[in-house]
């Protein structure tokens, strides 16, 4: 009996939920669990090791061996583009994380005291004002190249759009009656932000997260084409698709395949973060269709 009504009930609500969100977030959920299954399962699921050469198997086509054909070093390409997987998604992560923390916290100081949002916002104007990747390269150029500091030269130029929007937020809070009772009965000022405004952020910061991860991803792989980003010894799919650049016409696939993964994997993102942001505010997806 039970395990008719679950028949039963999945179908509706599967139905549900393709309504409200529509089927393309759906599938962007499962391509990226699938590129994130893949990164972490990679030691098990790559069929050869990524940075192994073997000089006779250059450039081979597709096989049964090398599903993907292999790149100039005779590497096996589809295990590269999995093992790239593992650090574009933790650059991700690691960005998304610092600046949404490090935003939220500017933001909520930014907004709620007049005197120091003067000076906050001219320096995240000053931020915003430079191109990002340009920063970036500066600044690995300085610190030198490695994760960590890839990881934080993508993170600064996000933090001032984390710090605008949540300054925007608790500018319009502030105002707010429950607030400014708050203020009134004398409340101390770190628990007025920490209870009564800084729950404000929440959803909308949700969304804003999923376009920092997509945008930290990107940013990652362009600095990798350039040279700029970690070790050509780490496979990344910039770094794939910049050893691969010189041999494009010779066979693109060494550069399509990376390309791919990419694309999907920051298409996946943004679908879902439309999907969060309607979910959370249906209004504004209805303002857009």
């Amino acid at each position: 009996m039970a395990e008719k009504t679950l028949r039963a009930a999945f179908p509706i609500f599967t139905r549900k939920i393709t309504a409200h969100v529509g089927i393309a977030p759906i599938l962007a959920a499962v391509v990226l669990a699938l590129i994130v299954l893949g990164a972490l399962l990679a030691p098990w699921v790559a069929p050869h090791d990524p940075i192994a050469q073997n000089p006779i198997m250059r450039l081979k086509p597709p096989g049964p061996d090398f599903l993907l054909g292999t790149d100039a070093y005779g590497r096996d390409l589809l295990s590269r583009v999995i093992y790239g997987a593992r650090v574009s998604l933790l650059i991700g992560l690691g960005v998304t994380v610092m600046a949404v923390v490090l935003g939220l916290a500017i933001g909520l100081v930014s907004g709620f005291f007049r005197v120091a949002d003067a000076i906050i916002m001219r320096i995240m104007d000053g931020l915003m004002a430079m191109p990002s990747v340009l920063l970036a390269i500066a600044i690995v150029s300085l610190m030198g190249a490695s994760i960590w500091t890839v990881m934080a030269a993508i993170t600064i130029p996000e933090i001032p759009r984390v710090v605008r929007l949540v300054r925007s937020i608790v500018l319009g809070a502030r105002e707010e009656p429950y607030v400014e009772a708050a203020i009134s009965l004398g409340t101390s000022m770190p628990r007025i932000l920490w209870r009564h405004l800084m729950p404000n952020t929440f959803a909308p910061l949700t969304v804003q997260a999923t376009y920092v991860c997509a945008s930290a991803i990107l940013t990652e792989a362009i600095l990798s084409f350039l040279g700029a980003g970690v070790s050509t010894e780490t496979p990344t799919w910039g770094n794939i698709m910049a050893e691969a650049r010189i041999y494009f016409q010779l066979k693109p696939s060494l550069i399509l395949w990376p390309g791919v993964a990419l694309s999907l994997c920051i298409l996946s993102i943004n679908l879902l973060g439309d999907a969060a942001r309607d979910i959370l505010d249906p209004r504004m997806g209805k303002r857009e269709n």
